[in-house]
């Protein structure tokens, strides 16, 4: 018999992340199973009073991933790690390959991860970092989970913004000392895997891993043309307009906006960004 410490977020997936964690009782019966909800137990201490043998499970979605890896961040993680996947921000999972309903071993996911610079602050991230209106969206989803508790319409929002709230700025990108400018920019990810957002695939040629991010970069369209290509991104056929959308890889990748845009990482928003860096 195995212990397993299982850390979830009950206000996670509207208030549905205790129920989905314990999906666990059954695929580990006859385990030592703990759980702690992070509304009232701090990551730290959990990960600090594990036993060598004890497991260690991360029951959620990629916010969880993506908050885990960066409150722990300078912690030795000693103990086997797994990924319990629910609710509806996967696309980790899907960037691996792999389907809800098992565990999923972690540790070799966890190393080597590319760090983010933003008003000064580090942040790892393990599936990309979205500047524009992928931040956007993410700001607007923020305040109305305030105030309903029904499902956020992601591709709502971004129609929206794209036919009438999200003003395309003008950015400087600047990979490993080479220096592009583009105008009326939509979108400048910057992607360690390959999915992000719910399901788009900015740079579909990136691979987890290989020492290397990759950034796109959409841009010098109006909002009628960069409405109809946007829906191509979600199967990563976007690049194919090569007029509009310009890719690049490399290990230093420094993106600046001349306005103040909200920026998310993993999913998480920070808004007023005018530039990130990202290293790896």
């Amino acid at each position: 018999m195995s212990k397993y410490a299982i850390i979830y977020n009950s206000l996670s997936d509207n208030r549905k992340g205790e129920i989905e964690a314990k999906e666990l009782d059954a695929l580990l019966k006859g385990h030592d199973l703990t759980y702690y909800d992070v509304q009232q137990y701090d990551k730290r201490s959990i990960v600090a009073q594990l036993s060598d043998d004890d497991k260690l499970v991360l029951a959620g979605g990629d916010g969880t991933l993506n908050r885990f890896i960066n409150d722990t961040a300078d912690m030795t993680l000693k103990n086997e790690v797994y990924f319990f996947p629910t609710g509806t921000g996967n696309d980790f999972l899907s960037s691996i390959g792999e389907e809800k309903g098992k565990l999923i071993p972690l540790n070799s996911y966890l190393g080597n991860l590319p760090t983010v610079t933003v008003n000064g602050k580090d942040y790892k991230f393990i599936n990309g970092v979205g500047y524009g209106i992928d931040g956007y969206c993410c700001e607007v989803g923020d305040k109305m989970r305030e105030t309903t508790d029904k499902p956020i319409n992601y591709t709502s929002i971004a129609i929206k913004g794209l036919l009438f709230h999200f003003k395309p700025v003008n950015a400087k990108v600047t990979v490993d000392g080479k220096v592009h400018r583009f105008k009326k920019v939509w979108l400048a990810p910057t992607m360690f895997g390959r999915y992000y957002g719910g399901g788009m695939i900015p740079t579909p040629d990136q691979k987890r891993g290989d020492g290397a991010v990759s950034t796109m970069v959409y841009h010098n369209c109006g909002k009628l043309k960069a409405l109809m290509i946007f829906p191509s991104i979600f199967k990563g056929e976007h690049v194919k307009h090569t007029d509009v959308v310009s890719i690049f890889k490399g290990h230093h990748v420094r993106v600046e906006f001349d306005k103040p845009t909200s920026l998310q990482i993993d999913g998480e928003t920070i808004l007023g960004v005018t530039s990130y860096t990202v290293k790896i």
